[in-house]
């Protein structure tokens, strides 16, 4: 599902038009990042967790070369999936 077909998907199941559905979603993501930024998760109930972690620095190796490398440390998004969730999953 891509983002025109999720905005018509969520503006047929609110009942408002596919450009206040796409405003919502905006907000909604503005909000998200926002909370990230800050160093916060975002917990949404029957859904999961979403939060920012820290990679540490780690070493690589080139398999082609053998040439070792520093890899720097970085932020990453991360998702916990609800249990409520994985059981409408399975």
């Amino acid at each position: 599902m891509n983002h025109k077909e999720f905005l018509t998907a969520l503006s047929g199941k609110c009942g408002l038009t596919v450009e206040e559905a796409d405003r919502q979603v905006g907000i909604l993501l503005s909000v998200m990042k926002k909370t990230w930024s800050e160093g916060d998760s975002v917990s949404i109930s029957g859904f999961g967790i979403l939060e920012v972690r820290k990679k540490k620095e780690r070493v690589s190796v080139n398999p082609s070369n053998g040439q070792r490398m520093l890899i720097p440390p970085k932020l990453t998004l991360n998702y916990k999936p609800s249990a409520l969730l994985k059981d409408k999953i399975n």
